[in-house]
């Protein structure tokens, strides 16, 4: 591939586009990476990457990068990858704002020839349904005619020291075949442990979502299943290492769903089906579940404190973690939110602390003060997150004093806890 040939633009620099864009510059490509946070590209400017996926040494070895908020910078680029977020909204309706946004940008800089690449996670035919006509709009150009699109979805895992861009299977698709082929060879520069290109972008939409609704619908059963080893006073986890010894037991654990992905994506494929006259059982039954967790670790704790015979109201609680996920400071569709809503709907004084998460960020999406220290005198500790920093925790001393240590992510010793899930 001629790189001198190909200028990307980025469009959307968080936890997608900004180990995409590293890794093309790296490749010897000229990048412009855009964001329109002010803040975020004036970090990036200084090699600061706050969701830690990209580390400041990073920044040196990327000579081809550049970072902007100006949509003129855009103009010379011929590749456009939109890497901006697909969130639901209260009702979990798809939110294709941003998406539609980040087309119409584009489609005001495109040039005949282009290629627009979509990363982000969307329902099967969203690209062309929804994000081909913005760009006919706002370009007045007419699609594989003119300009040309393709859909390679991002397989980022947040947090992961390991998996990343690189060694990650990049699926491909294009507008034409011609042009998934020039996509395809795009991504071989960057990626490798090889490409799988898909017949279609539609198939290409459908191979992603559906990875994170299997790892749902698994997790919903093990959490159903827990909620009914709860009431028969089974240990789940010594049920699911008796089980595990059979050679093909898969090994899901029961837990809180949250992140940008599994706790979202299920909405997208399930509004697209209902939009057909198809309602997935399967799917919807698996996301009530997981969604109903939150709320059942909140009140086993205050049934265990009422088993003490702890007054509720104003007894004090520390709840480890507010992240989605363990060893990173990703905050989005945090499952532990419900929990700390629920605690605090009973009357419980409610800390958080969380050495990961940001705390500007946890106070304007949440509405939430992070504590910066732990203090003595709670009535219950709930470990939501598996930080490594949490194994450095006393909990004996806290055990000792009559605190209820629930453990949602099996994280410590089963003798050092009073439950877990």
């Amino acid at each position: 591939m001629n790189k001198e040939r190909y200028k990307i633009a980025i469009i959307g620099l968080g936890y997608v586009g900004l180990p995409l864009a590293m890794e093309f510059a790296k490749k010897g490509f000229q990048v412009q990476g855009y964001d329109i946070n002010e803040g975020r590209i004036s970090e990036l400017k200084k090699g600061i990457d706050v969701t830690k996926e990209v580390p400041s040494n990073a920044f040196l070895q990327a000579k081809g990068l550049q970072f902007t908020t100006q949509l003129e910078a855009l103009t010379g680029a011929n590749i456009y990858i939109v890497t901006v977020p697909t969130p639901i909204d209260r009702f979990n309706t798809p939110d294709l704002s941003f998406l539609i946004n980040a087309s119409q940008l584009v489609g005001s800089v495109l040039s005949k020839g282009d290629i627009v690449i979509y990363e982000s996670t969307v329902y099967p035919g969203c690209t062309e349904e929804v994000c081909v006509p913005e760009l006919e709009k706002s370009s007045g150009l007419k699609f594989n005619q003119d300009f040309f699109c393709g859909y390679s979805p991002e397989r980022i895992n947040p947090g992961d020291p390991v998996r990343k861009v690189h060694n990650i299977v990049k699926i491909t698709s294009g507008s034409t075949a011609e042009i998934a082929s020039v996509i395809d060879e795009l991504y071989n520069q960057i990626v490798t442990v090889g490409t799988h290109k898909a017949s279609s972008i539609k198939v290409a939409e459908a191979g992603k979502i559906i990875e994170n609704i299997q790892r749902d619908v698994n997790i919903s059963l093990i959490n159903e299943l827990a909620l009914v080893f709860d009431k028969l006073e089974i240990d789940t986890m010594e049920v699911l290492e008796a089980a595990g010894t059979k050679w093909n037991f898969l090994p899901f654990r029961p837990g809180l769903v949250g992140g940008h992905c599994i706790g979202v994506d299920p909405y997208y494929l399930t509004h697209k089906a209902e939009s057909l006259g198809y309602y997935p059982d399967v799917i919807l039954s698996g996301r009530r579940v997981n969604d109903m967790m939150g709320v059942h670790v909140a009140n086993k704790v205050v049934k265990l404190l009422v088993e003490r015979s702890s007054v509720i109201k104003g007894a004090k609680v520390l709840v480890l973690g507010i992240t989605f996920k363990e060893n990173c400071p990703d905050i989005r569709n945090s499952g532990v939110v419900d929990v700390v809503s629920e605690l605090q709907g009973f009357g419980l004084d409610v800390d958080v602390f969380d050495p990961h998460a940001l705390a500007d960020e946890v106070r304007k999406e949440y509405n939430l003060e992070l504590v910066e220290t732990l203090k003595d005198g709670y009535d219950a500790i709930v470990l939501a997150v598996g930080h490594n920093e949490f194994e450095a925790i006393d909990y004996a001393s806290y055990r000792d004093k009559g605190c209820v240590i629930y453990d949602v992510k099996s994280f410590l010793p089963k003798a050092l806890v009073t439950a877990r899930l």
